[in-house]
């Protein structure tokens, strides 16, 4: 495909938190980590019997971990995501709850005895708060370092709000609220973009990477990593992740 016809592709709308449409067709594809945190989930749902989804997107990632325990409750702050959500979980018995903050989440103290996250933010003392005594807490975060080469191929610096979201960071905090972390890690895996329009549509769907990412005012830098992706093969960033599971 020529450039401005990827230019016309990434016009493609975004749903739910579904990538499927470049990592399906390998268009997309991330370095492995040494851990599999829906492996991990999957591990410590049998033992629950009240689970927090923290996050949940459009429901595609909490629906596959079933089968779930009797109580199962996800949030989701991203208005469009809801109505998604709900269609793709309350069959399944998940009750999907809108919400503004997470650090103001609308349930009694120690309502669950397992809150899962997967890539959404968190308040500590929030967890532990609606959190029952002696109950689990896995969340798998994005880095604040994530991905920065592709700020700095199209001249944009990052995101000062993120920079110092890392595990030492994430790690004191659950412990300032009481809890004692049973596995922490850390690593920075690669991504590869195989074309524009791959990278186009991901940064759409990503809005705080590239804050008003509009592809038109960047012409002239994604023409130069489309140019340079024609002679490389990929454009290659790193990534950034961290684990942590904690008992409070």
């Amino acid at each position: 495909m020529k450039f401005e016809e990827y230019m016309k592709e990434a016009e493609r709308p975004f749903t739910g938190w579904d990538f499927s449409f470049i990592t399906e067709t390998g268009r997309m594809q991330s370095g492995l980590l040494s851990w599999s945190y829906g492996s991990m989930a999957h591990a410590i749902i049998s033992d629950s019997a009240s689970m927090l989804d923290m996050g949940t997107g459009g429901g595609e990632f909490l629906a596959k971990l079933q089968p779930f325990p009797a109580s199962v409750t996800a949030t989701e702050g991203y208005e469009p995501n809801v109505s998604i959500a709900k269609s793709k979980l309350e069959s399944l018995g998940v009750t999907v709850v809108p919400i503004d903050n997470d650090a103001e989440l609308p349930f009694p103290d120690g309502t669950f005895d397992l809150i899962l996250n997967q890539h959404e933010s968190f308040d500590p003392e929030e967890v532990s708060r609606i959190l029952k005594e002696g109950g689990l807490f896995l969340t798998q975060q994005v880095g604040g370092l994530d991905c920065l080469g592709i700020n700095e191929a199209l001249g944009e610096k990052p995101n000062e709000e993120y920079l110092q979201w890392n595990l030492s960071n994430a790690v004191y905090g659950l412990k300032e609220a009481g809890f004692d972390v049973l596995f922490a890690k850390e690593e920075y895996p690669p991504q590869r973009f195989y074309d524009i329009g791959a990278l186009i549509y991901y940064l759409k769907a990503i809005p705080w990477q590239v804050p008003d990412f509009i592809p038109d005012l960047f012409k002239e830098r994604l023409l130069a990593i489309h140019n340079d992706m024609a002679e490389k093969g990929f454009f290659e960033v790193k990534q950034h992740r961290f684990v942590v599971k904690a008992e409070k």
